[in-house]
């Protein structure tokens, strides 16, 4: 959909303007001024100036046999994620740098540079990388010698998407400072990468792209961006994970039960060669992808996923219920992949959704004071988030937010050619020193619903500034100069004023909000409170909040408090028109609800809070509260008499539980994940306190029990009981229990679904 094109009062403009391809301004010619996202950006750079460049910097000496100047960090850093961070942290700096011009970030980014071109150096070959024991595993891939579980390949943890981290932060030093250190380490790694992956078989390749490898297809279409070698291109192509791209190239939905940020960079991979090769195809699998998880996957503060994974779009009960909802790093590569769909495809209702996720989920992932960032964002009422701190963790969502808080200024404007395009509401300068153009916004949104553009110029100058009118927006207004302009367009579009205009000219965009109430995706009763596009919540306790910031723990990102029964949530009960008309604004974007009170979502911290309303009818609310009361007692019962267990199949539980295994499949049926095997699988759980007295392993399947071998800590388990789907196995007295199941001659095992110590 291109723009729809709005006459108005101000002159005559040209069409062209509108056609011409949007393009976004480097983050050096945008400025952000006081206001929720400067503090924000403020906060992270406090805390990338927090984190040392040579612990970072360690994984990667180790790898290529250099002696290491500081201990590398612990956490994921040093238990098989080893490197990753460091990727991301150049990520950050390179664009911290562009956005803020402090000199201390350049410094750090041109050192970390020069050891990586050491290691480079070293390793004689092209490769520099943090995966532990790098040679003999990277030796065995270019053999073909490949075994994939999902996320773990050869039994090391997510090597591709570790290595990817890195090349998409060389590519971003080049980008955004200009590094030409950085562009010959890039290619030297994509050329020693192409060579590896040279005498595999398209099959081959297609194992490997099974297990969760980030964008690297995206980081060959950058490699071709910037030489314009073709080879570059044809690799892109080559490890674009063709099982995932096919469905999307017939509309099907095979999204359910997939491991949401293991998809959406190939996404962006896909968007990023389409684009450069013209393939309408793969740009239409795109778009499905992008309107299938923002139209039936997200909720309403933009984020998608639980326990990391797709849901199924008509059951939201399973995030309601769990303390692991939406990942930060999901909204990350969403934010990444609806920018791109914008500049590509000239339409501004992407920003929609972008503007959404970016106040809502972003904004409020980063602790104001603090900088720990946050990994998931429950909408289970009455729960809370975790922190990051700078020297104990290093997850993911660690490295996604180190860079999130660093480019606010990437979308407030856009240009064509000629023309600028206001997008977001934020206050900022703009320079566009190229043609001669400064912008000045000036705005407290969204506490005032106004914002004022102020143009300045060394001399008159024609050309057009667009202004978003927002899907949100009511009562749309704009005046130039004080002179009210007349609007016909409507929303989720540009309103066009062209003119020559003069330094000093004056904008000022007036409108209004109102607060509704928005569904879950599924259509449930469980519903939010937005106005405008800003989400509301209110903070509900301050008690239990064990783990807020988070130790050196390896699920240190998940809560560890106490779950409040969901049926002591509030709720709204009586008639539909009732539930907004009881809200009381009180001012500055805060609103009474009976004992409640209402905030913007981003302002929520260190605390409980509710997000999510259940809604009923007067004759519905006993009934219905009943039932759900008596679900709650059952799940807390199973719950109380559970000490450690492993939901198979789900990349973060068996990680956790240092899974291994050959000739191993995973999926996602009936809506259970899964985990069979071939040869072997096994798991190390925790009976803390020796307070665990069986082991039960359930399976989807009917259990042959003479088919498979079971070994708790080497030795044959001591089987209680066999049910048609449930082994108990006597594990008292041990505190550490290795679990390890064989598949007899060769045999596919059953589906195992979920291992669990119970007392």
């Amino acid at each position: 959909m291109k723009y729809r094109i709005l006459y108005c009062s101000v002159v005559l403009f040209m069409a062209s303007s509108v056609l011409a391809q949007m393009q976004s301004f480097n983050l050096k010619e945008v400025r952000l001024k006081e206001g929720p996202f400067k503090k924000a950006q403020d906060v992270d750079l406090k805390y990338i100036l927090e984190l040392n460049p040579d612990k970072l910097l360690a994984p990667y000496l180790l790898a290529s046999g250099i002696p290491t100047k500081a201990d590398r960090y612990g956490n994921w850093e040093s238990i098989g994620l080893d490197g990753h961070i460091g990727g991301h942290y150049l990520s950050a700096l390179s664009m911290m740098y562009a956005s803020t011009g402090n000199t201390e970030l350049k410094n750090r980014l041109d050192y970390m540079l020069s050891e990586l071109e050491r290691c480079q150096e070293k390793n004689g070959n092209g490769y520099v990388g943090g995966v532990p024991n790098g040679k003999v595993f990277w030796d065995r891939i270019h053999n073909g010698d490949i075994d994939g579980s999902g996320f773990g390949l050869n039994n090391t943890w997510v090597p591709i998407y570790n290595i990817h981290k890195l090349f998409a932060s060389l590519n971003d030093a080049y980008h955004y400072t200009g590094s030409e250190k950085a562009k010959d380490i890039l290619i030297k790694l994509g050329d020693w990468f192409i060579e590896l992956i040279r005498p595999l078989s398209d099959e081959q390749i297609e194992k490997i792209l099974k297990t969760e490898h980030g964008g690297i297809n995206e980081s060959f279409a950058d490699l071709y961006i910037i030489t314009k070698d073709k080879k570059y291109l044809r690799t892109a192509e080559k490890i674009s994970h063709k099982a995932f791209l096919n469905p999307l190239l017939k509309k099907e939905d095979k999204l359910t039960g997939l491991h949401a940020n293991t998809q959406i960079p190939k996404v962006i991979g896909f968007e990023k060669i389409a684009t450069l090769s013209a393939n309408k195809e793969w740009s239409d699998a795109v778009q499905f992808f992008w309107e299938n998880v923002t139209q039936k996957r997200s909720v309403a503060f933009g984020g998608n996923s639980v326990a990391e994974h797709f849901n199924p779009i008509d059951d939201f009960r399973g995030m309601l219920k769990s303390n692991q909802g939406p990942e930060t790093c999901n909204s990350y590569n969403m934010e990444r992949l609806s920018k791109a769909l914008f500049l590509d495809k000239n339409d501004v209702s992407y920003l929609d959704f972008y503007e959404r996720t970016l106040y809502n989920h972003i904004l409020s992932s980063q602790h104001p004071e603090k900088g720990g960032f946050v990994y998931f964002t429950p909408i289970r009422p009455n729960h809370y988030r975790v922190y990051s701190q700078p020297e104990t963790s290093m997850w993911c969502c660690v490295g996604s937010g180190l860079e999130n808080h660093t480019k606010y200024g990437e979308l407030i404007y856009s240009h064509s050619d000629n023309d600028v395009f206001v997008n977001l509401f934020i206050p900022s300068t703009l320079n566009w020193e190229e043609k001669g153009i400064q912008l000045e916004q000036t705005t407290k949104f969204p506490y005032e619903n106004n914002t004022e553009l102020v143009v300045k110029l060394k001399n008159s100058k024609s050309f057009a500034l667009n202004i978003r009118y927002p899907k949100w927006a009511e009562n749309f207004e704009i005046l130039v100069n004080g002179k009210a302009q007349k609007i016909t367009t409507k929303p989720s579009t540009y309103v066009i004023l062209t003119r020559k205009w003069k330094s000093g000219d004056k904008i000022t965009i007036k409108f209004k909000t109102a607060t509704h109430l928005e569904s879950l995706p599924d259509g449930s009763n469980w519903r939010a409170f937005v106005n405008g596009p800003i989400v509301l919540a209110a903070k509900t306790s301050t008690e239990g909040l064990d783990g807020l910031f988070a130790d050196n723990n390896r699920m240190g990102h998940a809560t560890r408090g106490k779950y409040i029964p969901l049926d002591k949530a509030y709720a709204l009960v009586g008639e539909k028109s009732s539930y907004v008309s009881r809200l009381k604004d009180l001012g500055n974007m805060r609103f009474s609800l009976d004992s409640l009170e209402l905030e913007p979502f981003f302002e929520v911290h260190d605390a409980r809070y509710q997000m999510y309303f259940q809604t009923y009818s007067k004759d519905e609310y006993k009934e219905k509260q009943a039932l759900l009361k008596q679900q709650e007692i059952e799940a807390m019962a199973i719950e109380a008499k559970t000490v450690d267990k492993i939901n198979c199949g789900e990349q973060q539980p068996e990680v956790d539980h240092l899974y291994k295994g050959e000739k191993s499949n995973s999926g996602y049926d009936d809506g259970k994940f899964w985990r069979s095997t071939r040869s072997y699988i096994s798991y190390q759980m925790q009976n803390k306190n020796n307070q665990g007295k069986f082991l039960e392993i359930s399976v989807l399947d009917d259990l042959k029990i003479n088919k498979i071998d079971i070994l708790i800590n080497e030795k044959s388990a001591d089987i209680v009981s066999v049910e048609k789907k449930m082994i108990r196995i006597n594990i008292d007295k041990l505190e550490v229990v290795d679990v390890k199941i064989t598949a007899k001659e060769g045999n596919s095992s059953p589906r195992f679904y979920q291992l669990r110590i119970v007392k």
